[in-house]
């Protein structure tokens, strides 16, 4: 290459810069495509999320609390190898008496999978924190009656101060016996909380006072069977969100709330044999008073109610966005029997005592078959998104059963009672045994809810008739259709 010609190219590079350096160094034109791309992707809607709604929350507040059980038992080691090799079959703990020791934490890594701990509280109820990592079968020593439970309620074991008293990890199976659960300072604790595990529970008891439920399973199997369970909270007692639940001779008290059930798909959630007892006053702050609430999930999942009692809530049943059914069971003392907001609703063979409304369906699909309403002032209340299907149903209300009188004869005047949209007026009195399995179980005198005539009984006897305002006007002489201008009724 001569030097002609490498001088030519270094000039050429030298005109180049001397170009590029001219164009910056002049008023270049703002950026108002960047501005503007920056904006749109501020703005334009996530349609990602709206196709693909967020998973559910409890009671709409965000995630349940997750524990750390690291923070309570610093030594604790969920690796392998554990800590203390998990190896017993069985493994008994007497810790009564000793909080803080640790013992029933440490019995519990002692237990090997699929083992049995047994838990003694002889001289008190055992303090910690049980954290099941593990399958295996917990008992109490002492036996528990669930029909003696206004005697003998001593704890077995008692959680720590703003603790659960047990923890489940995923996957993992307890089944659970004889144990009284106390968390009495429990804070927005749960007592017994599950994430995706299978719990079965037979002969427990439980004493919890705090902010939060009682029971919280969050997916996986929640079992209870033969149980008292006394949780003085605002929250519902049991919340089962996405877990398959089923509850059988079940008592629920204290709890402003009874259940909150948010099925999944698959399994059907079976409540059977359960009562449930709220305050019997309307809540002044906090959640809505609901009996039992059943709530839709990212699934469309199944609950039925059979033979169960639910009296004491603003709210005896509420179902919003999922199927229930409920049968041969019982909605008294309450506000609203049973509320429809959505979903499907089958209610037969059920007893509905309401101060205002006995069904009431904003929207969705409800079929309400061979029910009995009592104390109602309106008996089905149905808006236009919904649609009802009844018949076979009595009422018993002094509000809606109010006869209406017609002239017979001549000032003669009978009563008679329309029919209803799937209902009837009955005419009897309320009858006592009912109002022993409803109201009266929470203390209340017996009242009749069914409206009565002034001389009704002389009346069917075949004597005297009513004026056109409803007033008897008792008669001797003429008995029977000659009332009515029969032959001697003239």
């Amino acid at each position: 290459m001569s030097i002609r010609t490498r001088f030519g190219l270094i000039g050429g590079v030298a005109v180049i810069a001397a170009a590029v350096a001219g164009f910056a160094l002049t008023d270049a034109p703002p950026a108002y495509a960047q501005t503007a791309a920056k904006v749109e992707s501020q703005t334009r809607p996530n349609f990602g999320l709206l196709l693909d709604p967020p998973a559910r929350s409890y009671r709409n507040r965000g995630s349940h609390r997750r524990y750390d059980y690291r923070s309570h038992r610093p030594d604790w080691n969920p690796g392998y190898p554990p800590l203390r090799p998990g190896g017993e079959e069985v493994v008994l703990v007497d810790c009564g008496g000793n909080p803080g020791t640790g013992a029933v934490e440490d019995a519990v890594r002692r237990v090997r999978p699929g083992g049995t701990l047994i838990i003694r509280s002889r001289a008190g109820a055992c303090v910690g924190w049980l954290n099941i990592d593990k399958p295996m079968t917990i008992i109490g020593e002492g036996g528990f009656d669930p029909r003696d439970w206004a005697r003998q309620s001593e704890p077995t074991l008692q959680a720590p101060d703003g603790l659960p008293c047990m923890t489940v990890s995923q996957g993992v199976r307890v089944e659970i016996r004889d144990m009284v659960f106390a968390s009495p300072r429990a804070g927005d604790a749960a007592c017994i909380v599950g994430y995706g595990a299978e719990i079965v529970m037979n002969r427990v008891g439980f004493r919890h006072a705090g902010d939060e439920a009682a029971i919280y399973a969050d997916g996986g199997l929640l079992d209870i069977r033969n149980a008292v369970l006394d949780a003085q909270t605002i929250a519902p007692a049991i919340v089962a969100d996405g877990a398959v639940l089923n509850a059988w001779e079940l008592t629920v008290t204290g709890a402003q709330s009874g259940m909150e059930v948010v099925p999944g798909a698959g399994q059907v959630s079976r409540i059977a044999a359960t009562t449930m007892k709220g305050t019997g006053a309307p809540n002044a702050f906090g959640p809505r008073s609901i009996g039992l609430i059943v709530r839709s999930g990212r699934e469309y999942g199944r609950v039925e109610v059979d033979n169960t009692a639910i009296c004491g809530f603003v709210e005896g049943v509420v179902v919003e966005g999922a199927s229930v059914s409920v049968a041969n069971s019982r909605v008294c003392r309450s506000d609203k029997g049973v509320v429809l907001y959505s979903g499907e609703l089958s209610l037969t063979d059920t007893r509905v005592r309401a101060s205002t409304v006995g069904v009431a369906a904003a929207a969705g699909h409800a079929v309400i078959i061979d029910n009995v309403f009592a104390g109602v002032r309106e008996v089905i209340y149905r808006e236009p998104r919904a649609s009802v299907e009844a018949r076979g149903n009595r009422v018993w209300s002094q509000h809606v059963c109010r006869p209406q009188f017609r002239d017979r004869y001549r000032g003669r005047y009978e009563p008679y009672w329309r029919p209803g949209d799937g209902w009837s007026c009955s005419n009897n009195p309320y009858p006592r045994d009912w109002w022993a399995d409803e109201d009266g179980m929470l203390g209340v005198e017996y009242v009749d809810d069914g409206y009565r005539l002034d001389g009704w009984d002389d009346y069917q006897d075949g004597n005297g008739w009513y004026d056109r305002d409803g007033r008897y006007i008792r008669n001797d002489r003429y008995r029977g259709e000659d009332r009515w201008g029969g032959r001697w009724g003239r």
